[in-house]
């Protein structure tokens, strides 16, 4: 899964500085649901009972599934999305991606959720191919 970087975007690269606006709008464009995975947590975040939002539906297709994987893989696509939307964002297979408050990173949920015991707990036969 690659980003669809436009001429303008990779001269941006070549000279050492990328808008980040731009950016962001390029990961928008090339991995829309992971982008609007992340924006959809972000917006439940402020009215979540908790530290966190987080996604328990499998990815809708194939295509879908790449791009959160792209997303999450990429420091640099996944930090600019936390800091375009105000969260630490945790990940624990091919479709459970969490949004945490920033100042929850450390805290007891965030740990629970990143935890070993966790990872494997959300283990099913169905994501075998995650």
């Amino acid at each position: 899964m690659s980003l669809t970087v436009s001429p303008d975007l990779l001269a941006q690269a070549e000279a050492g500085h990328v808008d980040q606006e731009a950016f962001l709008a390029c990961v928008r464009e090339s991995l829309p649901y992971a982008y609007g995975l992340v924006e959809r947590l972000a917006g439940e975040l402020p009215a979540a009972g908790r530290d966190f939002a987080d996604n328990l539906i499998a990815p809708p297709d194939d295509a879908a599934q790449g791009q959160l994987l792209r997303a999450m893989a990429s420091t640099a696509i996944r930090s600019s999305l936390e800091r375009r939307f105000g969260v630490a964002l945790a990940f624990q297979n091919c479709h459970r991606l969490a949004a945490f408050r920033p100042a929850a990173v450390g805290g007891e949920q965030y740990r629970r959720f990143v935890s070993a015991e966790s990872q494997l707990l959300n283990q099913q036969p169905g994501f075998v191919n995650c």
